[in-house]
């Protein structure tokens, strides 16, 4: 068995970063930007009201003072005149400040008696302008590689960029293995289960930005599991969950290996998942994650969330922890690292379930978190920090 750092560093060398593709912005959102996006001009392009009021000279701005009113410039249209002592223009929240003003008095601030206003005695301090380039220059870039944001679309649209340059999704083929699975909405026989760990892998790898399809279920034979990876030869990475393991219809490792499988690594000390498998199979990486629910979608958080991020031109970094106070005390680890179940308390503690079997998805449906415990890690008290991984997106 190898370490989880070092299988993750196997994995990671299977990692080739994808070509990059143009799209448009409105299609953009979520994907690995490949190409630094590059401000063309100034914004705001001029300086700009930063309310609704009435922009004047700032020697004229005091309270008492009655300015006339002169013109009016709404957003999007400008007053192309210029601002004379005594004088002043209506303008609108965005609009362009004319030559001669340097300061909005705003609305709230003032009283308009037909083309004159008077300064109230509320006179702010601000000179409400935002000034030309305030947000950002010409030139000015959004680096990749970067998943966008929300955010960093608006920033990329305000850069006038309708086009974005990203990385191409990585394509994803997902099979599980076993005679006793049957897809969900099917009737299964006494003997059999219904599957689940492909369609919670196939939501995770899919919020990774992944294009994922799920195969056929392979039985326990050669000749169908042979088939059912042939059928992954047009992806870039073959995830098959199930038949790792050293069991007699554990056939994942010797029909892959006879489909000239390159195996990077078999075992890892961890729990739950110790059967993981890596390699690759001609152009396509293949990762054997465990059958066990809870085994697989930790090991698929784990090792092919990052081989993800890595194939769209991310950094090839394991997963975030974040450290927590423990609300228990916990026993000392043994000699696999171990990922365990649990839910943040209101008071910021970190809580273990108390069954940490692999087969329970109810508990892993509950669970918010999970807390990494190293190998031979010694006792834990309530209130030391421990380090934990969020299970879900959106969980912090």
């Amino acid at each position: 068995m190898i370490s989880v750092a070092d299988a993750l560093k196997h994995i990671f060398s299977l990692a080739s970063p994808l070509p990059s593709e143009p799209v448009p912005i409105s299609m953009a959102a979520g994907r690995v930007l490949a190409e630094d996006v590059v401000a063309i001009r100034d914004q705001p392009p001029f300086a700009a009201s930063a309310m609704d009021g009435y922009a004047a000279r700032a020697p004229d701005v005091a309270p008492g003072a009655t300015l006339k009113v002169v013109g009016e410039a709404p957003a999007g249209r400008m007053w192309t005149g210029r601002i004379e002592a005594g004088e002043c223009i209506r303008v609108f929240t965005g609009a362009p400040i004319p030559d001669g003003a340097d300061h909005v008095v705003i609305q709230e601030d003032t009283r308009r008696t037909g083309d004159e206003i008077e300064i109230l005695p509320t006179l702010g301090d601000g000179t409400n302008i935002r000034p030309a380039g305030g947000d950002f220059r010409a030139g000015d870039r959004l680096t990749a590689p970067r998943r966008l944001t929300p955010g960093d679309i608006a920033l990329a649209a305000s850069m006038n960029a309708g086009i974005l340059t990203v990385a191409r999704r990585p394509v994803v083929a997902l099979l599980a293995t076993g005679n006793e699975l049957v897809a969900p909405g099917e009737t299964p026989a006494r003997d059999q289960i219904v599957a689940s760990n492909t369609y919670a892998l196939k939501a995770m790898f899919e919020a990774e930005g992944a294009d994922v399809s799920l195969l056929p279920i392979a039985r326990d034979t050669a000749e169908s599991l042979h088939l059912s990876v042939q059928l992954a030869k047009h992806a870039d990475l073959l995830v098959t969950v199930g038949g790792v393991s050293v069991g007699d219809h554990d056939l994942v490792g010797d029909v892959t290996e006879n489909l000239g499988m390159e195996r990077a690594f078999h075992k890892v000390a961890m729990r739950p998942g110790k059967p993981l498998m890596a390699g690759r199979i001609g152009k396509t990486a293949m990762v054997g994650l465990p059958g066990n629910p809870v085994s697989s979608i930790v090991c698929g958080m784990l090792f092919v969330l990052p081989l993800l991020r890595a194939m769209q031109g991310l950094p090839k970094v394991q997963m975030p922890t974040v450290a927590r106070p423990l609300a228990v005390d916990l026993p000392a680890n043994g000699p696999r690292a171990h990922y365990m179940r649990a839910s943040i308390a209101d008071d910021g503690t970190v809580r273990p379930f108390p069954s940490q079997d692999s087969s329970l998805l109810s508990i892993l449906a509950e669970a918010t978190h999970l807390i990494v415990r190293p190998e031979n890690d010694g006792p834990r008290m309530a209130g030391e920090t421990v380090e934990t991984l969020p299970l879900w997106a959106g969980t912090a």
